[in-house]
This record gives C-alpha cells, structure tokens and sequence, in this order.
C-alpha cells in the first residue's frame, strides 16, 4: 500500500504529509528533519529578517538534500519587511517551494513561477480558493477554524475541503490543515476531497521545535477542550483570530467582563524577555522559545483542536514515520478501501 497522491508527484516528496509554517518555532533542524523522512518540512520567514531569512534556508539545504517550502505572510500592513523584498531573498537563496497565507497571492505568482518555484496559498473558503487558483497558484491550502495559531477560516475543516474541492477540481492540489493531528485525521482528509495534510501542533511538540519546554508541557497537558479562538493576543498583529491554550492571561481578562483593547487587565504589564532581553508585554502574539524568560504559561501558546493527540515529545522523523503508519493503518480500514490505495 502507498501513500503517494498528486502532491506528492508535484512537489518530489514521498508522503502528503506537510510540518506547517508555525512561525519561530520553525527551524532548519525541524524542517530538515521531516523532509528527510519523506515529507515536506517548512520554514516560516515573515518575522525573520533578510539575512536571517538567507541564513535559515542556506542552513536547511545543507541539512537534507529533501524539498522543503517558505512560508510568508502577504499582509503587508503587519510585516516589518515588504513581501516583494522578503520575496525577492527567498528565491535569491533558492527556495523551490514557497507558501503564502493571510493576503493575495496573485501579485507575487509570476514572480515565483519565473524562478522556476511552486506557489502554494492558503485559503479559507471555496471562494478564496477559486481566486487563488484564478491567480495560478500550483497547491491550494485550507485551513479550518479547528487550526492553532493565526487562523484564516471561520470553516470546520471537514465543511472546507469538500467545498474546495468541488470549487478548484482535480487540476489543483489541495493540501487541507486545521485539527489534523494523527492518520486517521490524514485519512479523513483525503477522503474528504484533499491531497495531502498539514500539520502544525502536532510537530510543534516535537524535539527539533524552537519553543520552551513549559510551552511543550502545557501540549501534553492539555486536550481538546482547553484550545481558545480568540483575538486576545493581538498586539504585534492586530484583529487577527488564533486559536491558543487557555491560560491564566485569557481567563483573567474573561472574569474582568472581557473588555476591550486599552481596558484588559495588566495591558502593559511585562510577562516575559526574548533572550536579547526585549519585553514581552501581555497580550503579544509573540511565541515561547526556548530563550524567552519569564510567565511562560502566560503567554500566547498556540496549538489546535488537535492538542489532545499530543502525548510526549518525539522527534520530527518519528514523529512522521507514526503518522504515515498511523495513515495507512485508517486507509486500509475504511469499506472498499481508499482510491489511495497503490
């Protein structure tokens, strides 16, 4: 039985199997690590700066020899660095897979073809999903409401990829994300019309992550029922829902009658510093890394509706080794079997 889909023919990888773009907790090892084992391991670059933007993707080529892709936020009103010359570094260093989410993808996709590299968007309805392919992306990605951190849809990702599906046909990829955490979740997928999953809290709890250890704790602490979407965390990014453990910070506001930006409890405080010793007030969207000091579990931990799946902290390559298994296990159990099926 094989596990190859037209996503993995288009994007040269062995498994549809994709570590989504979850920000600083990307890193050449994670990535690296679940390309070699037959994936698609994937960097996110938005809040990195130019020339770290070059050092991240130079160290991850010399680490797997594997396709791995870029992430990058297209809302330029957010980004410190402007998506055309972020754009123009992660081709320069050679990316062969770039993924965009939160803006349009279409005045950045002739510029990525031309490089000879895949676009893949991020969409959160059938109606995004017919722009971006009338754009000319190559994959088209949906994420569902049940996903962690920064969140696109207001769609259950079970409701979202059949419409896609229906909306883009067999021409396109469809990579669905949001509340995957496990094969059964890969299988439902591909039943449901994908052609590959995206996975990030999943591998955020993995040993390769760039996150604190209390942050990863609270992950294996927690289930399905302890995620929050949310707008609280905003400052960095304003107005823009997440889903995010509940915490001591989300339950102090919500006791306070949920007031507000400029009325929540403790707006200035500092909970936490980077390691280069900048503060953390509350309420930033900035992520626990391992160098942050201070409150962690009061910070913004993001993770999905998946969170639940999470019981111990493995590596990447095991991690992905699980979840094919895991997939093929639910595909060879489903009546009639699956058009998947090799």
């Amino acid at each position: 039985m094989t596990l190859r889909t037209t996503l993995c023919d288009l994007l040269e990888i062995e498994y549809p199997i994709v570590q989504a773009p979850i920000g600083s907790a990307t890193c050449p090892a994670l990535a690296a690590a679940v390309s070699n084992a037959g994936g698609l391991g994937h960097l996110a670059v938005t809040w990195r700066d130019l020339a770290e933007t070059r050092r991240v993707i130079d160290e991850t080529r010399g680490l797997t020899d594997e396709p791995f892709a870029v992430n990058l936020v297209v809302d330029d009103a957010t980004t410190s660095v402007a998506t055309a010359d972020h754009l123009e570094v992660v081709l320069d260093a050679g990316a062969e897979i770039v993924t965009l989410s939160f803006g349009d993808a279409a005045p950045h996709v002739g510029r990525i073809h031309d490089a000879g590299a895949i676009v893949a968007q991020t969409v959160g309805s059938a109606e995004e999903a017919r722009d971006a392919v009338d754009a000319g992306v190559d994959i088209v990605v949906t994420q569902g409401l049940e996903a962690g951190g920064h969140v696109q849809s207001d769609v259950a990702t079970t409701a979202l990829v059949p419409r896609v599906a229906d909306a883009v046909g067999a021409d396109v990829p469809i990579v669905a994300a949001g509340g995957i955490g496990d094969g059964r979740g890969i299988a439902a997928a591909l039943a449901l019309g994908a052609d590959g999953a995206w996975l990030g809290t999943r591998f955020v709890a993995t040993e390769e992550a760039r996150v604190h250890e209390v942050y990863q704790r609270r992950l294996r602490e927690s289930d399905e029922t302890d995620t929050e979407y949310t707008t609280l965390f905003e400052k960095g990014w304003p107005g823009t829902p997440h889903r995010v453990l509940r915490n001591e910070t989300l339950e102090r506001w919500e006791r306070a009658g949920s007031p507000p930006a400029g009325e929540r409890p403790g707006e200035t405080d500092t909970v936490a510093t980077t390691g280069d010793g900048e503060p953390i007030e509350r309420y930033d969207e900035a992520l626990a890394t391992p160098d942050v000091d201070g409150a962690i579990e009061e910070l913004a931990l993001f993770a999905g509706q998946s969170v639940g799946q999470v019981a111990e902290i493995r590596p990447a390559g095991a991690v992905l080794a699980d979840l094919v298994s895991e997939t093929h296990t639910a595909i060879s159990e489903f009546p009639g079997r699956s058009n998947h099926d090799g």
